[in-house]
């Protein structure tokens, strides 16, 4: 049967439905939990946003100054697909330093474009078709997602105030089957706080050890631990190698929008993801790169001087939760506080929507972060204070008509 004539002209078809061509496994993804309601808030004026996870102090100068430069000189070109070898010499530098974990530039580091690609390739790399990998929740809104597009089943492990938000080592052995073989972990934690003490790392780590787990560790927001030491999984003894460890520039130096993340690990793992990168992003902006190396020498400062107004505002917001009523434990880690609204019997979304039309103030439903987030809001105090006062008094007058 024919369907074009001699001129091209559609003759006879069946009906092209584009939605019966989305692969299946992405057809049963949620849209972003965070996206879906900030499309709400930009038809909303004079809206006070608690929401977005990122800093709202601007790129120090001289981070800026020097992708300037490299724009000047003419680094417009493609990098090696792991990345500029000096990015990479001063990362080991740095986690040798900060973290106690050292890797090799040459072949144990990999620049990414932000952590969000480190992830999804780090699991596209190691999770076969219904491997179980472990996480824990209330967590990051890709992660759940992002093992289900390699296929794989993601297993989540409840966390809660009770603890913290940190995630159990009992909770965890009672997750593990046969069919386990990554565990992911984000400390602190987005939307928590939530951090770990080496001791209950160490407990986690017999867990993985015992059962053969390859460990997955996102340590984005490490720099913005606010009280004790940032402690690593990878430092730990027989963890670095089976752990992947992910980190980037984004919160510790206000540079989201450079999308620059990287991952350090075994050899064999990070040269399987190498392949997935250089096949798809081939590889992170050169510019960039410039940039980070910029901020990875010379922006500690930058990093201390921001933790500290964090940790004022920190301080603030969650005071005025618990003032209000609102019970809000206190995050040690992040930029984000997670108060409960269990008190106001609404839904978290019910709470966000309520709030948002009634009093002009956005946060993100704690039901966006998984099951675990129900009766839970994520409040962002990455904003100057004295707009987190004026949201605090609008949420306090919303919490009095609801109790």
């Amino acid at each position: 049967m024919r369907y074009l004539d001699a001129d091209r002209t559609l003759l006879m078809a069946p009906p092209f439905q584009p939605q019966n061509f989305v692969a299946d496994n992405v057809r049963t993804i949620p849209r972003s939990g965070i996206r879906e309601f900030f499309d709400i808030v930009q038809n909303q004026k004079g809206v006070i946003s608690l929401g977005v996870g990122e800093p709202d102090f601007v790129t120090p100068w001289h981070i800026r100054e020097a992708a300037i430069y490299a724009l000047e000189r003419g680094r417009t070109s493609y990098t090696s697909n792991l990345g500029l070898l000096k990015l990479r010499e001063a990362i080991a530098v740095s986690t040798e330093k900060n973290f106690g974990v050292t890797y090799d530039p040459v072949k144990q580091i990999l620049i990414t474009v932000g952590v969000s690609e480190a992830l999804d390739i780090a699991l596209r790399a190691v999770v076969n078709p219904g491997d179980e990998v472990i996480f824990h929740e209330p967590c990051y809104v890709s992660y759940s997602p992002s093992i289900s597009l390699t296929h794989g089943v993601p297993v989540a492990v409840r966390c809660g105030a009770e603890n913290g938000f940190a995630v159990t080592a009992e909770a965890i052995e009672a997750a593990v089957t046969s069919k386990s073989k990554v565990l992911v972990l984000n400390f602190p934690t987005n939307p928590t706080g939530g951090t770990m003490t080496r001791t209950d790392l160490l407990k986690i780590a017999e867990v993985v050890l015992r059962h053969n787990l390859l460990v997955i560790t996102d340590e984005i927001y490490s720099e913005l631990t606010f009280e004790g030491q940032h402690v690593s999984i990878a430092s730990l003894p027989g963890l670095r190698e089976r752990t992947i460890f992910l980190h980037g520039f984004s919160k510790a130096y206000a540079m989201t929008g450079f999308r620059i993340g990287y991952a350090c690990g075994p050899t064999e793992l990070i040269d399987a993801m190498m392949k997935i990168h250089q096949y798809s992003m081939l590889c992170a902006s050169i510019i960039s790169q410039e940039a980070a190396l910029e901020a990875i020498l010379h922006g500690e400062a930058d990093t201390i001087r921001m933790r500290d107004q964090y940790r004022t505002r920190r301080n603030f917001i969650v005071n005025a939760f618990n003032a209000m009523g609102l019970t809000c434990h206190l995050p040690r880690g992040s930029f984000y506080a997670f108060p409960s609204i269990q008190s106001t019997r609404l839904n978290s979304k019910e709470f966000a929507l309520g709030l948002l039309q009634q009093h002009q103030v956005a946060c993100v439903p704690g039901s966006a972060f998984g099951p675990s987030g129900e009766g839970y809001l994520r409040c962002c105090f990455a904003t100057a204070l004295d707009q987190i006062q004026i949201a605090t008094d609008r949420i306090a007058k919303f919490v009095k008509t609801v109790q």
